[in-house]
């Protein structure tokens, strides 16, 4: 379905801090996700967040203006006073639609204390002149995920029909043989692309995947409230995908059970919080939720996610419940 853009600037009155759709997440580690966009150009039919051109549920998508997003990031890296700040680029879309990626990649590489730069992909929109500006920009590393390599099957799992597996494999060659690291992240579909894993695995391993970090980060497929599930595909449990990924790291002698020490990733000084959890309190709503039923407010300093406030109009000062504080991402209820 069709979706205006909501771009969030300076002077939008929109803070970044305290939305899941966009802006800035600190979950209390050197790791500090940015999220430029929503917005995405595949409809993954394991999708958690729902996006995408066959999106049933979303409302909005953002966009936030490039300085915007620097000057908050950098304010941010500041309050933290961590060593070794990771800007990992990962969003509830794809990094690729935002169209000035490497202009982001070079900004947050140059601020001081970032040791990292990483990004998380599905690779649909990536080119090898994109992956060369990147590589210019000093972008770390590419978290590239491929999760078959049936052009068949790969297109079913993207939900697009244009999308081509052969291509993306090509590009993971090209961004193995640069400057940025290559971790190949599929998502794990129980009784769909079981096959591909090994694949997968010695794909990667061919190919010189993961130089500096390990090669392969392959993922659980996980259902969310607004997320999609595939026809008749039953999770794995987290004991059932971990003996599994062991059994192939002894086929292999790869790590494929990953830990946060092999990221580099430590515990370090968090935003403080700033509401507490079931307290109610006014907001201003000033934009449109991501889903349908939600609109955004502002309070405190911060953005939330209000539900159940479909009819209140933007502009207005509302009561909310809050129902949500962790890792400083908020969401409220509307208490008419």
């Amino acid at each position: 379905m069709p979706r205006g853009v909501f771009r969030i600037t300076s002077d939008s009155g929109i803070p970044l801090v305290g939305s899941v759709g966009f802006g800035l997440i600190d979950r209390g580690t050197n790791v500090i996700q940015v999220r430029p966009t929503s917005i995405c150009p595949l409809s993954c039919i394991f999708c958690s967040t729902d996006a995408g051109p066959r999106s049933k549920r979303r409302l909005t998508e953002y966009m936030v203006e490039l300085d915007y997003l620097v000057d908050e990031f950098r304010r941010l890296v500041r309050v933290k006073d961590c060593r070794f700040i990771e800007a990992h680029i990962d969003t509830v879309g794809d990094p690729l639609t935002y169209p000035k990626l490497p202009e982001l990649c070079q900004a947050l590489r140059e601020t001081p204390g970032v040791e990292v730069v990483s990004l998380q992909t599905h690779g649909h929109l990536l080119t090898e002149k994109l992956v060369d500006r990147l590589e210019a920009a000093g972008l770390s590393r590419i978290n590239l995920s491929i999760d078959s390599l049936d052009p068949e099957l790969a297109r079913k799992l993207s939900g697009t029909e244009s999308y081509d597996v052969e291509r993306i494999v090509g590009l993971a060659e090209y961004i193995a043989a640069s400057k940025i690291d290559l971790l190949i992240a599929p998502v794990w579909v129980p009784g769909v692309n079981d096959g591909d894993i090994e694949r997968l695995i010695e794909l990667a391993l061919k190919i010189g995947a993961g130089r500096r970090w390990p090669p392969l980060g392959i993922q659980k497929m996980l259902i969310h409230k607004h997320g999609r599930k595939p026809k008749g595909v039953r999770p794995m449990s987290w004991g059932e995908f971990y003996r599994r990924l062991r059994r192939l790291e002894r086929s292999y002698g790869v790590k494929l059970v990953l830990k946060p020490e092999d990221f580099g990733t430590h515990r370090c000084r968090g935003l403080p919080l700033v509401f507490r959890r079931f307290e109610k309190t006014w907001v201003k709503l000033v934009g449109p939720g991501l889903f349908k039923g939600e609109k955004l407010g502002v309070a405190r300093g911060r953005v939330l996610t209000v539900v159940d406030a479909g009819e209140a109009p933007i502009g207005s000062r509302i009561r909310v419940k809050v129902i949500r504080v962790k890792d400083n991402i908020y969401m409220a209820r509307f208490e008419p």
